[in-house]
């Protein structure tokens, strides 16, 4: 590995906590650029790119086929890894910053409705679904998790008195999540009936922590049974669990804190859900909303 993507990565885990899966992806897209360089610019040094380069290797990546949110991320990890050099003295400028990102069309998160929730809570075990399977649909819709949130939860961060989950976010981000009685009951109800010591909340039929794969495989088993549902993958909960709290009137920063976003203008992607509700306020309160 090229020792100043090593040393970056280094940092990355070190000082800002980034997990495997992060630091995996920053190694590819640099990697990638290096590859660009050497065969492209017929450059073999960090040290010697220039903001054209990088401007040319976004080009490539678009010319090639890639989305224009790949590109992005890829351009991110580039103005990251460069702003490390520069704190480290190993160039004067950062030549990622003046590049800018592809523009993004905004893309929507779908959710499911509340009627098509209840089709899907409204499975009984253990003939339609199984316990456990209940549990982890209960729970996402309750909470919002993330999938690998989800994943990782133990037995011992539930506070089933107080109905309250201890969750590890991005970036090893602890927060505290509340969760309803529907899925209090679904959670019980699972572990009754389970036998083995493992101390995750959900486990595989040979008793070990369920993979993301797993998960995302339990919830499109369900979620393809959903008449006209937008998607059939774990994180249509999450975006249905903030579009539920929003439609209700919750306000956006405690939405915020719930899902674990760090910014408000993350979360502020779901408001654009609520905009019949909001029509339907404006046209009954405005003056001038109607034709007499």
């Amino acid at each position: 590995m090229n020792s100043l993507i090593f040393k970056f990565l280094e940092y990355l885990k070190a000082e800002r906590n980034y997990s495997e899966e992060t630091l995996r992806a920053y190694k590819n897209d640099l990697n990638q650029f290096l590859e660009y360089l050497i065969d492209r610019e017929k450059v073999d040094d960090f040290l010697k790119v220039n903001s054209q380069m990088v401007r040319n290797f976004c080009g490539y990546l678009l010319k090639y086929g890639y989305d224009k949110r790949s590109v992005c991320r890829k351009l991110s990890a580039l103005k990251s890894f460069y702003r490390f050099l520069k704190e480290n003295k190993k160039i004067e400028k950062n030549p990622a910053t003046i590049v800018k990102s592809p523009r993004l069309e905004r893309k929507l998160p779908g959710f499911l409705t509340e009627s098509q929730m209840r089709e899907v809570l409204a499975l009984k075990p253990p003939k339609e679904i199984s316990y456990r399977d209940k549990a982890i649909l209960e729970l996402f819709y309750a909470s919002g998790l993330r999938v690998k949130e989800l994943v990782n939860l133990k037995i011992s961060d539930v506070d089933f008195e107080n109905k309250i989950l201890k969750v590890k976010g991005k970036g090893e981000k602890e927060r505290i999540v509340p969760f309803g009685n529907y899925a209090l009951l679904a959670i019980k109800e699972y572990l009754e009936k389970r036998k083995d010591s493992s101390p995750y909340l959900f486990v595989s039929k040979f008793n070990k922590k369920l993979s993301n794969r797993q998960i995302q495989k339990i919830v499109k088993k369900y979620l393809s049974k959903i008449k006209n549902s937008p998607a059939t993958n774990p994180h249509v909960l999450r975006h249905t669990f903030a579009t539920h709290l929003l439609d209700r009137g919750a306000d956006l920063r405690a939405v915020q804190e719930l899902l674990g976003h760090s910014s408000l203008q993350t979360t502020q992607i779901y408001t654009h859900l609520t905009i019949g509700q909001l029509k339907a306020i404006y046209k009954k309160t405005h003056p001038r909303a109607k034709l007499n």
